[in-house]
Parts: C-alpha cells; structure tokens; sequence
C-alpha cells in the first residue's frame, strides 16, 4: 500500500464544487471515478481544500491510497488521459503514510480577479468578476493592510462553517491592476467558509466608496458576518497553490 499526492488543476464553471454532494456532479466525484477505473480498485481521495461551486484551481491537493504497482509519478499521465479536459493533474507522487492534506501545516494561496470596465468582456467571463463603476485600488490597498496578520476573522466566515476556531494568520494580501482586471492576491495558514470571497465583496465596497478603508478594522473587531460586505462571486476565485512545510 503506498500513499500518493495529485496536484489538481480545474476549472470550476461546470462543477458544484470540490466535495461530492447529492446535487450536482463534482471534481472529487470525477477524480475518483476515473481513478478506480484505471487502478481497479475503489478509491476516495482526500482533498485539501472544498472549493465551492464554480470557483477554479491551479494548485489543489488530493491524496489516495492505493495498491497499483503502476510508479506514482505516471500515475497523472495515465489519469489524465481519461478525465474531461476543465480537470487536468499537474503531478502525481508518493508521499508518506501519514501525509494528510488538510492537517499538516501549509500555505495557501488565493487570487480574486475583478474585471473593472465599462463593458463586460465575453472572454474573460468565467474567471472574472465584472464591475463597471470605477474602483479606487488604493483605497482597496488601504484596507487590506487592516487583513493582514492574526486576527478572529468571524466577520469574514459564512454560516455553516465547521471550523473549531475562526482565527486565522494572513501573511500578505496584495492588490494590483493591470489593464482592466484587478487582481486580489492573498497567502495564509488557512482560510474559514467562503473567508476569501467575502474579504474580496468587502474591499469591492471600499473601492466602490460604500465603506472607508478604516472600517475594516470595526468589522474584524465586531466579529459579526453581517458588519463584513457582500460575498464575491465564485467565478472570480482561483485556488493557486497549496504549500506544505515538509
């Protein structure tokens, strides 16, 4: 029995996310069908991250168990060959038994991207979020300054979140623009139910001038979902990369 590590690339628009649910067809279903068929065993991977319905991936992590005598750095060029083309594994390895995604210590890292014009753009559809008032990026700057760090991100976290505790470590947060499309880049220890997607619909409020980039200090401290903006569309978050400290 060997342990072996995916790293899982996909584009979200067609799928109900990560996690396999009883509503929709999703990215852990895909994998691990087309895994057992090729293996010919039953497999169930573990994923490190639950993406949420329509939201992307560059870097996700996935592990499974297995007894195939196939070398697990082929493992991805065989499962790629069966797996519809939005789902693509960038690498496969052998990792150690008691390797686990979700709770050994890592890094991840989030991009929000914002399409700020007059017109939407059909080609960029999918992967942005379409705002046509104009946003002032370093208002939005501002008040990501007050995000970084250790705090209780309870405003920031959705109803139904299973977390034991709500504090989290934000290394950097950055926002640049380029051309039409503002990308929000943020890096942390981890992140609470839907924590990136409302921390992005807060600063969407203070680029659009509703709030001041100082109040986003007031909204860490009333620890109170309903102080923190709207959350973002999926479509405009990508997953880039999980880091692990091995």
């Amino acid at each position: 029995m060997k342990r072996v590590r995916l790293i899982i690339s996909y584009d979200g628009t067609n799928y109900c996310g990560w996690q396999i649910q009883i509503n929709g067809i999703t990215v852990e279903e895909i994998i691990n069908r087309e895994l057992s068929r090729l293996l010919g065993e039953e497999i169930a991977v573990i994923g490190a991250s639950r993406t949420d319905s329509g939201v992307h991936a560059m870097g996700n992590v996935a592990v499974f168990d297995t007894e195939t005598k196939i070398p697990a750095e082929k493992i991805c060029f065989a499962l790629n060959q069966r797996l519809p083309e939005d789902i693509r594994i960038q690498k496969s390895e052998e990792v150690s038994a008691d390797f686990h995604p979700r709770y050994c210590e890592c890094t991840k890292i989030y991009e929000y991207k914002i399409l700020n014009r007059r017109f939407p753009d059909p080609l960029n559809r999918l992967y942005t979020h379409f705002v046509y008032m104009p946003l002032d990026v370093e208002k939005m700057k501002a008040a990501a300054g007050y995000i970084i760090g250790e705090h209780d991100f309870a405003s920031f976290c959705s109803a139904g979140s299973q977390a034991k505790t709500t504090v989290r470590s934000v290394y950097a947060l950055d926002i640049n623009k380029k051309d039409d499309i503002i990308n929000i880049r943020i890096c942390g220890n981890g992140f609470l139910y839907n924590m990136v997607r409302i921390i992005a619909g807060t600063l969407l409020k203070v680029g659009l001038g509703v709030y001041p980039p100082e109040h986003v200090k007031e909204i860490l401290e009333a620890k109170d979902r309903y102080q923190a903006g709207p959350k973002a569309p999926a479509k405009g978050l990508t997953l880039v990369r999980i880091e692990y400290n091995e």
